[in-house]
């Protein structure tokens, strides 16, 4: 009996693949047990879409199956975050972050930046849509955290949180516009 003999490049690119893996798997993180999955079925809870249609994300939409949610902000924002003095200090929001851009990538990347500035990034994964320029949605308790959030990023436009959008974390798209 023969043995099956594989190519080195084969292996070669498994091997990469592997290693692959394990980087996505250090740069999306460890999620908290007891996180658990809360989709909000509640119309008001969304701003009505504007005519920059968010569009869809890419696969199922759920990036890495996680589903979980941090169920509100810290208890220091509130308000319309204007002329506020000093911003809100603690990262505690999830956040997932799409790429609607041409740039390969770059989710990826800014993931990394997230994380080393103390967010909690749960998703990464493209966007198809119209998005005219890099935006920061979020649910109504979590504005605070949006508005720190866009300020660690330098993101100008802020929004709403808008359908197919999870309602219990904060959503970056990037256009690289």
């Amino acid at each position: 009996m023969r043995g099956l003999s594989l190519p080195s490049w084969l292996v070669a690119a498994c091997a990469a693949l592997v290693a692959l893996a394990l980087v996505a798997f250090v740069v999306t993180g460890e999620r908290d047990a007891d996180v658990s999955a809360a989709p909000t079925d509640d119309p008001t809870s969304a701003a009505a879409p504007t005519s920059d249609q968010p569009g869809t994300r890419d696969g199922d939409g759920s990036g890495n199956g996680d589903g979980g949610g941090n169920g509100g902000g810290d208890g220091n924002g509130g308000g319309d975050g204007k002329g506020q003095d000093q911003p809100v200090e603690r990262r505690t929001a999830y956040v997932e972050v799409y790429n609607n851009s041409g740039i390969s990538g770059l989710a990826g990347e800014t993931s990394a930046v997230l994380q080393d500035s103390g967010w909690r990034v749960v998703t990464t994964d493209n966007w198809y849509g119209q998005i005219p320029a890099d935006t920061v949605y979020y649910p109504e308790e979590l504005e605070a955290q949006a508005r720190l959030l866009a300020h660690d990023l330098g993101v100008n436009r802020l929004h709403r949180a808008v359908e197919p959008m999870s309602f219990d974390r904060i959503t970056v798209i990037l256009t690289a516009a």
